[in-house]
């Protein structure tokens, strides 16, 4: 843990106060950016990319502790608002599914805001599960299959995530404070240009599944585009971290102050390399 922070144990509670859209706008360096009104203020540098605002990294130094909650939710011994977004998130278990409710501006540049249930374990791990955005939402949004050094925003981590938009990733932060660097994929008959959105052919494509591995201080992407099984996908990552660490799923909405949804079902996780399914 990072000196000077603290990780609290609360209970969800608002942090931010709704306001209408003109109290939003009247407040100084503040965005509407893809925001409805009485969605809470964040920092203008939280906000989406669009065709009005430009989206940047968090100021050097800008920290939130994480909300943590000693909640078991199904496999996962705890549950966590990383990086604290202003909108609280939550989660919950049920016929096999993992529902998460999450606002948080990213999971990109030098700090993290999402919802993470997570186990800690250490050794070698396989993860895998079927993601769906049932209410649709902010193309960017993105669920994830993780595996973090420690629940602090900026912690060394490798994830692999699904974006609202098709594109899927492996992804790193190669230790506390840099930037994440990635290797993404965007998927279709038409293909996709660098940086561009996936193209609907996507949804023929019927991506949903995506798995990662640790084996050592390799990580690995694994995907099913069509029900078929499980396979490696692109080349590894190399990333070092020490036991204990945490591993587990999440979502962000990619909007700091709304809550959007993301389901994870199907969830397969081991204490061993090999076992992606």
């Amino acid at each position: 843990m990072r000196a000077g922070t603290r990780i609290r144990l609360i209970a969800l509670a608002a942090l931010a106060v709704p306001v209408s859209a003109q109290e939003h706008a009247d407040v100084p360096g503040s965005s509407l950016q893809n925001s409805p009104p009485g969605a809470p203020i964040a920092p203008d540098w939280a906000y989406p990319q669009s065709t009005t605002h430009t989206q940047v990294g968090p100021p050097p130094g800008f920290h939130r502790d994480s909300r943590v909650e000693a909640t078991p939710v199904g496999v996962f011994e705890g549950q966590a608002d990383v990086g604290a977004a202003v909108a609280p998130g939550s989660a919950s278990f049920a016929n096999g599914t993992y529902t998460i409710h999450s606002a948080g501006y990213n999971v990109w540049y030098t700090r993290d805001e999402f919802r993470f249930l997570f186990k800690k374990m250490s050794g070698d791990v396989s993860m895998a599960a079927d993601i769906a955005y049932p209410a649709g939402g902010f193309g960017d949004h993105k669920a994830l299959l993780v595996i973090r050094q420690s629940l602090e925003d900026d912690a060394k981590e490798a994830f692999v995530a699904l974006h609202g938009d098709g594109m899927i990733h492996l992804a790193q932060r190669a230790a506390p404070g840099k930037r994440i660097s990635d290797m993404e994929y965007r998927i279709g008959s038409r293909g996709g240009l660098p940086g561009g959105k996936s193209p609907d052919s996507l949804v023929t494509l019927h991506v949903k599944r995506i798995g990662i591995e640790k084996r050592g201080d390799q990580f690995t992407l694994w995907v099913s585009e069509q029900g078929e099984p499980m396979h490696q996908y692109g080349a590894p990552i190399t990333l070092s971290v020490a036991a204990t660490f945490y591993v587990g799923i999440g979502f962000a909405s990619h909007l700091p102050g709304v809550v959007e949804t993301a389901t994870l079902s199907n969830v397969a996780l081991e204490n061993r390399a090999g076992r992606v399914r």
